[in-house]
């Protein structure tokens, strides 16, 4: 054996000390960072401490939830909000029931099929969607339900209206969960003679069904919230209305507006108060369809053996 076999390895070098150059950067990039942080937080709490202290002095009480303000005069204490909610959840779930299905099958074939023209063209229009005013989705669905087909103005058409703001945002949402999959799962399933279908169905679709779960989610509270679209295609109703296909119907964000222009925004009076409250309810009516979405999300994904 030669005495160069023999020779123990070169040493490592010593860990280098950071520089107080990099130091310095890495101060300033979290510094950065927490102030961005918060700027994003501070105005959000700052309006739920809003909503909260001026919104709590309706909601504890029973008949805020189980009645409407059909037996009530407009500048009268008592009544609740059961009509709008009815009427909010009705259109929110008739849009979902739409532009989910769709939404989720535009995301699939971008992401699974999507090649050429086609794909280009999809994708240019769903950019267009996205920056679509409600305004002008509204004035699109009155122009073309209540002016051209001659249909009355009604939920339902609130609902068509809001599925044109629903759909880009399942479509992205839905579109980057599928991306994030990975393709060795995909690869494996090939490897295993299961069809591309099969494949999509069984694996890649709750692989990331928590995250779809969840931009549908984000695209269901923000069109909840929408007042253009309510203004535009159906009257405001102070009785409580469930069919949606025809009539007036209330919906929280229509009920806000409608008392703030009946009524005077002074603090303490009944419009002051009865804005406020109608608020927080759709907070909280948002908040709860999220966690019970976070739940069904959980209890859906696949399980790590």
């Amino acid at each position: 054996m030669t005495a160069s076999t023999l020779e123990a390895p070169a040493s490592t070098p010593a860990f280098q000390q950071v520089s107080l150059g990099r130091k310095v950067k890495n101060g300033l990039a979290t510094t950065l960072v927490w102030l961005s942080f918060l700027v994003a937080v501070v105005p959000l709490v700052w309006v739920l401490y809003t909503v909260v202290a001026n919104g709590i002095k309706r909601i504890p009480y029973s008949n805020w939830w189980s009645e409407d303000f059909g037996s009530v005069l407009s500048d009268e204490v008592g009544g609740g909000v059961l009509h709008a909610i009815i009427g909010s959840l009705l259109q929110g779930l008739v849009c979902a029931i739409i532009a989910v299905p769709i939404g989720m099958l535009v995301a699939i074939y971008l992401v699974e099929y999507g090649r050429g023209k086609l794909a280009k063209a999809t994708t240019f229009m769903v950019d267009i969607l996205s920056g679509v005013p409600s305004i002008v989705a509204a004035l699109f669905i009155y122009a073309l339900w209540v002016t051209t087909l001659g249909l009355p103005r009604s939920g339902f058409a609130v609902s068509l209206a809001l599925v044109l703001l629903m759909i880009p945002v399942v479509v992205r949402s839905s579109e980057e969960m599928l991306r994030i999959v990975p393709d060795d799962l995909r690869e494996a399933s090939y490897a295993l003679g299961v069809p591309k279908w099969k494949t999509i169905m069984k694996i890649v679709l709750p692989t990331a069904l928590s995250g779809i779960v969840g931009g549908i989610m984000m695209a269901l509270a923000r069109v909840m919230g929408e007042t253009a679209p309510l203004l535009v295609l159906v009257g405001y109703s102070a009785y409580t209305h469930w069919d949606i296909f025809s009539g007036e119907q209330a919906a929280l964000p229509l009920l806000m507006n409608n008392e703030r222009v009946s009524n005077p925004m002074d603090p303490g009076s009944v419009g002051f108060d009865r804005i406020w409250g109608a608020a927080l309810t759709l907070v909280l009516i948002i908040a709860v369809i999220n966690l019970l979405a976070t739940v069904f999300a959980r209890l859906v994904a696949p399980k790590k053996k």
